[in-house]
């Protein structure tokens, strides 16, 4: 009954999304002019992903290759294995492949809606501001119910299955079997976090440099060569890119919570037997928890509206409250119903603080980017001092910023912890983390429906400024377009929020693991030179694939500047506004950029996380296994828990960063401290340049980073072991 209720609600909220899309595209699609400058975003958008996803696939096939003949050929079979080599090598390499496939549909059909809602916001927009509220919103919720009901429906599909195929006898081993969807999911996403983080900030810096320092142009000037390219790559980035991240959220969660509920009924199989609650029921509780959050989120959806006067966050805000509200009472009904009368309050309020946790997320990452604060406003004033000063206060902003969150995350997880432990059911604590987490996901339908408004309420913006819309109709996209950032920002924020608790569930998933294929790693001993020289690798990985990304920004930006310069000195009808630019270089020169500097740092993170565990268990075994050596499983142990936190730490410093770079900036852009054009406003856009590749490439690749080791040490755990 528990299965069947998660793909029948994975079902529904598919049927949802392709209502939304329904209603979405009924709607008027404006004046020729607009739908000119809609169709030349849309044809970039999907030629780029056409072509990151072929790529994407080749390397998805390659690595599943490996992973089968290291699983049937090269690894040592043991008595603890869940089934044969090659029936262990054939489900984990098959989950995969469909958990990469789920996540390039899921991400692709999100943004084939978010590309064709911005004309329709646009048009919405000079009829009222409510309308154009509830298109971008709808359409960007197309995205969210796409994502969270895909992941569902993939591993709850994969779970059935695995069990009607008898493929294992002991129930609690399937999820053993099917870890691989998790790290097929985590693999699409970097690759498309990376190198759509890569082409949207390399638009954006050309954009930004050259039109509005050197020319002086407007943002979204149809002048600038670069414009359609940044336009796309606000679809690409933050649409396609951040879909694919909290899918793998989502899916790595889900199949970490439940290996934790398998050693959770397997240690307490007497208590739960005497209750008449099943194995079933307790494996598959993580599931029907977040899939009564894809009805809370429904709702949330539904109940948004505005009228002219209101600023549309509120209204934002009222629909979350409302899906974060009944997202909570879902988990009261799981928890309930599914681990018995006795024990599940405790484990129904770790629920409750990971929906608190990712409200608090919310405001702390509105404190640091918005304008409204200290934080944004102190970049803003350093601004009238030049281009280092402005540099300087945000690069302390930045790390000032990482306080609060970590206290947070550091509170979520100790408390759910105590939570589970106090529950009274032996191991009760790490399940109570995982708990929480689920918590904190519950809403995620709703939260990236607000991410993928901004870029859908940019685009609507940029076609109502190139369009040459009246006056008063840009202030109304403009309204839109503030709260499109905020929301932008708040998501960031939200993400690397679930991945600091997610990285935590699957690190404890990973002892778990660890000990069911009999190798019983307790702690891990940083005391050891293996342990701690595996850490430092960690550390450092982070901070190289940090460089790369940021590196990559700037290689591509150059190309992109250089050819706008080139258009505006070979072409000076450009600026008269007698002649056209040629909007098509800048999309191919920013597509091969990224494809090409995207593959590097991805590829980084796999093989170092192999070669690390594989290295160091070949040196315990030739070196006779020594007292103070450590085992490969040992030492990907603290690699994978210092690479967590220096990431958390990281992502943090640039997400955050850069927001308020960008905030600061737009605050001189209201009129204050001199305004557009002023020096302050130019030492303003250096810094918003410089937090770009922080905030919109590095920063959140670092998020899918942090998921992808963990769900890479999942998968190949036994080959370190």
């Amino acid at each position: 009954m528990e299965l069947t209720l998660v793909l029948a609600i994975s079902v529904l909220g598919l049927l949802f999304a392709v209502y939304l899309t329904r209603d979405v595209m009924r709607r008027d699609v404006g004046t020729e002019r607009m739908r000119e400058i809609s169709d030349a975003i849309r044809q970039g958008a999907e030629a780029f992903l056409r072509r990151q996803y072929s790529t994407i696939v080749y390397l998805a096939l390659a690595l599943a290759a490996l992973i089968y003949i290291l699983y049937a050929f090269v690894r040592t079979p043991t008595e603890h294995d869940p089934t044969s080599p090659l029936a262990l090598a054939f489900w984990t390499t098959l989950s995969f492949v469909f958990g990469a496939a789920c996540s390039v549909a899921a991400g692709y059909m999100g943004m084939w809606v978010s590309i064709r809602s911005n004309i329709r916001t646009a048009a919405e927009v000079t009829k009222g501001i409510n309308g154009a509220l509830q298109t971008a919103l709808r359409g960007g919720a197309v995205s969210g119910f796409f994502v969270v009901a895909m992941s569902l429906l993939g591993v709850g599909g994969l779970f059935a299955i695995v069990n009607n195929f008898d493929v294992v006898k002991d129930v609690s081993k399937i999820p053993l079997l099917i870890v691989g969807y998790g790290f097929g999911a985590s693999f699409v996403a970097l690759f498309a976090q990376l190198g759509g983080g890569i082409y949207t900030k390399a638009a954006d810096v050309g954009a930004d440099l050259v039109g509005k320092v050197e020319a002086g142009i407007p943002e979204d000037d149809p002048r600038n060569p670069a414009v359609i390219a940044d336009l796309v790559g606000d679809n690409v980035g933050d649409c396609a890119g951040r879909g694919a991240d909290l899918f793998e959220s989502t899916a790595a969660e889900n199949i970490g919570a439940m290996i934790l509920a398998a050693g959770l009924y397997v240690s307490n199989t007497a208590v739960f037997e005497s209750q008449g609650l099943t194995i079933f029921g307790v494996l598959l509780f993580p599931l029907v928890a977040r899939a009564f959050g894809i009805i809370a989120c429904i709702v949330g959806i539904m109940v948004v509206k505005t009228h002219e006067k209101e600023d549309p966050m509120q209204a934002l805000n009222r629909g979350y409250y409302v899906a974060a509200t009944l997202a909570m009472v879902g988990f009261f009904i799981a928890s309930r119903w599914l681990l018995g009368g006795e024990y599940y309050f405790n484990f129904f309020i770790c629920g409750v603080v990971g929906v608190l946790t990712s409200v608090a997320f919310v405001y702390i990452t509105q404190y640091y980017t918005e304008y409204k604060y200290r934080p944004a406003r102190s970049i803003a004033e350093a601004s009238q001092t030049g281009p280092a000063t402005t540099i300087i206060t945000g690069l302390a902003v930045g790390m000032e910023s990482t306080g609060l969150p970590v206290l947070v995350v550091g509170t979520a997880i100790v408390a759910t912890y105590l939570l589970g432990e106090f529950s009274g059911l032996m191991h009760g604590g790490l399940f109570g983390t995982a708990v929480g987490t689920m918590g904190m996901l519950g809403t995620a339908a709703y939260i990236l429906a607000m991410d993928t408004f901004g870029p859908i309420t940019d685009n609507a913006g940029g076609i109502i400024e190139m369009s040459q819309q009246p006056e008063e109709i840009r202030k109304k996209t403009d309204r839109l377009d503030a709260v499109g950032n905020t929301t932008k920002a708040l998501t960031k924020g939200y993400a690397v929020g679930s991945a600091g608790l997610a990285a935590f569930l699957l690190f404890s998933a990973y002892f778990d693991e660890v000990r069911n294929y009999g190798f019983d790693l307790k702690y891990i001993d940083l005391s050891k030179p293996a342990v701690f020289a595996g850490s430092m690798f960690g550390a450092v990985l982070v901070m190289i694939f940090s460089a790369l990304a940021i590196r990559a920004v700037g290689h591509a930006a150059y190309a992109v500047i250089n050819n706008v310069r080139e258009q505006f000195r070979n072409n000076p009808g450009i600026m008269q506004g007698t002649s056209k630019p040629d909007y098509g270089q800048c999309v191919d020169i920013v597509t091969r950029a990224a494809l090409k500097e995207m593959i590097l740092p991805g590829l980084l993170v796999v093989f170092v996380t192999i070669a690390v565990g594989i290295g160091f268990r070949w040196i315990f075994i030739l070196s006779g296994s020594p007292a103070n050596g450590a085992t490969g499983a040992e030492v990907v142990g603290g690699y994978l828990m210092v690479a967590t936190i220096t990431g958390i730490l990281m992502a943090l410093f640039m997400n955050n960063g850069g927001g308020a770079w960008d905030n600061g900036k737009k605050y001189i852009e209201t009129g204050k401290l001199g305004g557009k054009r002023s020096d302050a406003h130019k030492a303003a856009v250096v810094g918003d340049t410089v937090g770009d590749p922080f905030k919109d490439t590095a920063g959140p690749s670092l998020h899918v980073l942090i998921k992808l080791l963990s769900t890479i040490t999942l998968v190949l755990a036994p080959l370190f072991i």
